[in-house]
């Protein structure tokens, strides 16, 4: 809870004037059926006409002075609210942005969305109906009392009975919410969940025909959550007609009993009225109480929720004292690195070492499962190695002891699955340089073999890309997502299997060109296609996490039974030999 409450201290000093707010609509609020009395037990009774007049311009004053107080309170309570519920989202985002893959993987993207929007949501409304209502009801609580009593202390001992039956039923039915308000959240990430997925994959869906399968999901997930919110919604709707009844008894035995002793001259109809009022009040706060109960028991689940992200622990971290790279930033080593992800049994990779110098293109092949990939995100360091499993070394320097930013940096980084942003095509190529110039990105689509078909486009740089770019085609991603890597012009370029949508003669195209313009730099390809890597200063060969071979296209052929096994596979015998 500590971590949640510290997003309010901002708006201490608000807070500050809310309760102010409060205290002078209570205090007006209070103030109203004792002048109402006044009127009825002297003006009216007395038939003094300037005493009504008198007392009902101050009712008057004091009623405006009310709603003043009321518009100051919702101005600033909200204030409140939507200041910390947007504090709040931008620290989970952030916390969320600078996760690792393993700890991002923990959480699970569909439940970090509930927490970001609907758990958030549902602790931003507790503050505002918190400030509304927790700061209203004790203060209107205790104060009716108070009044209650200075206007008859016998007549105020059916309080005593009234109150503690309510105070019992709110207990026993947030008591019992609690649970249930838990399991609805983790529903809801259920659902988000199944439609994610639904949404994401609807191409493969349709593809298999299973839109019917994908229904019954739905419906399974919706009807799961359905249930559960059946279930929390019967349990609190006890809670309002019971709370109405012990009301209305209240109100009944405080008539029942004031009008006996207005009848027997020891207490004045306009003390009654004035009596029945403060016992509304008392019973309204208490309904108030009531309803932050019925919040409550949700907001708890969202703090813990949310709490979980805001202190999941980061083991992916930056070095107090971080270094920069001692020699070129584009020379790249793996010394004896051995890797297996969280909870795998088996290693990713074992006791992998090469060397990749400024220049160089250096191509990584191996069969499916083989390590490629994780390779390339152990460079990225999108995951760490354990103590004891070797090293990786930018510049000379182990990339643990660099900060992330610097480190990345220096990387052009072109994923398997290209990933394009909603926006324009200018935007998602500058995305790995802001301050690129539109003369540097039509290099940049040109090395990318993708400058004839972007000028081709009617808006041309201003096209509009969609939501993952499914405007595009596989190879036009694919050439885009390399055009904003090269528009960086970084020390290492990556690319993840980055050209497999291109057909043979863009392959060629833009090998080539990349070969000119990044002649500098330090490039690593994965690739399925041996095509790809032919022409490569160095090709590593990976088999099961293992290093089995490193050389030139020709060497491998006769060292590498692994290796030559990939290129027989792919090529005839006349191309073999």
């Amino acid at each position: 809870m500590k971590e949640i409450a510290k997003y309010l201290k901002p708006y201490s000093k608000m807070l500050v004037l809310v309760v102010v707010f409060v205290f002078g609509r209570s205090l007006t609020d209070l103030y109203l059926p004792a002048l109402m009395s006044r009127i009825v037990d002297v003006g009216i009774v007395q038939n003094d006409l300037g005493y009504i007049l008198k007392v009902g311009s101050v009712m008057i004053a004091m009623t405006l002075l009310n709603g003043g107080f009321a518009v100051g309170l919702s101005y600033f309570s909200s204030k409140v609210a939507m200041g910390f519920g947007r504090n709040l989202r931008k620290a989970v985002f952030t916390k969320v942005e600078n996760l690792s893959v393993s700890e991002f993987n923990d959480l699970g993207t569909s439940s970090l969305i509930t927490r970001t929007t609907n758990d958030i949501t549902q602790l931003q409304q507790l503050v505002l109906m918190g400030q509304r209502m927790m700061l209203v009801a004790p203060m209107m609580f205790l104060g009716s009392i108070i009044m209650a009593v200075s206007q008859d202390a016998v007549l105020s001992l059916v309080i005593v009975f009234a109150v503690p039956a309510l105070a019992l039923l709110v207990y026993f039915i947030g008591k019992k919410a609690t649970p249930l308000f838990q399991s609805l959240q983790k529903k809801l990430d259920g659902l988000n969940l199944v439609l994610r997925e639904s949404l994401t994959g609807i191409r493969v869906i349709r593809a298999f025909n299973k839109e019917e399968y994908e229904k019954k999901r739905f419906n399974a997930a919706n009807l799961d959550l359905t249930e559960t919110a059946l279930k929390v919604h019967k349990t609190m709707a006890y809670l309002m007609p019971l709370m109405t009844l012990l009301l209305n008894f209240g109100t009944i035995a405080v008539i029942w009993f004031g009008a006996i002793r207005v009848d027997s001259g020891q207490m004045q109809v306009g003390q009654l009225m004035a009596f029945v009022q403060y016992i509304m009040h008392i019973m309204f706060s208490l309904m108030m109480v009531s309803m932050i109960f019925v919040m409550i028991p949700r907001a708890a689940a969202s703090v813990e929720r949310v709490s979980e992200v805001l202190t999941k622990e980061q083991k992916l971290t930056d070095p107090e004292t971080p270094k920069k790279p001692a020699s070129s930033p584009g020379s790249l080593e793996f010394r004896n690195v051995t890797f297996s992800y969280p909870g795998a049994e088996n290693t990713a990779l074992s006791n992998v070492s090469f060397t990749a110098e400024p220049g160089e293109t250096v191509a990584i092949i191996g069969g499916t499962g083989s390590g490629k990939s994780t390779l390339l995100n152990l460079i990225m360091r999108f995951y760490d190695l354990e103590e004891g499993s070797g090293a990786i070394l930018v510049g000379g320097v182990d990339i643990r002891e660099m900060n992330q930013k610097d480190l990345r940096d220096l990387i052009g980084f072109v994923s398997q699955k290209p990933v394009l942003f909603s926006g324009t095509v200018r935007d998602n190529i500058t995305y790995g340089n802001e301050s690129a110039s539109d003369e540097e990105v039509l290099k940049a689509l040109e090395i990318a073999q993708a400058k004839d078909f972007v000028l081709g486009l009617p808006e041309g740089l201003e096209a509009v890309v969609a939501q993952g770019g499914t405007n595009f085609s596989g190879g036009q991603k694919q050439r885009l997502s390399i055009a904003r890597a090269l528009v960086r012009r970084p020390a290492i370029y990556i690319f993840d299997d980055s050209f497999s949508a291109l057909d043979f003669k863009t392959d060629a195209q833009l090998r080539a060109a990349l070969r000119r313009e990044t002649q500098d730099a330090t490039k690593l390809i994965v690739a399925q296609r041996v095509s790809t890597v032919l022409d490569a200063d160095k090709i590593i060969v990976l088999d099961q996490g293992r290093v089995v071979g490193i050389g030139r296209h020709k060497e491998l052929l006769k060292t590498s039974p692994v290796y030559r096994e990939i290129v027989a596979s792919q090529l005839s015998e006349e191309e073999l030999a």
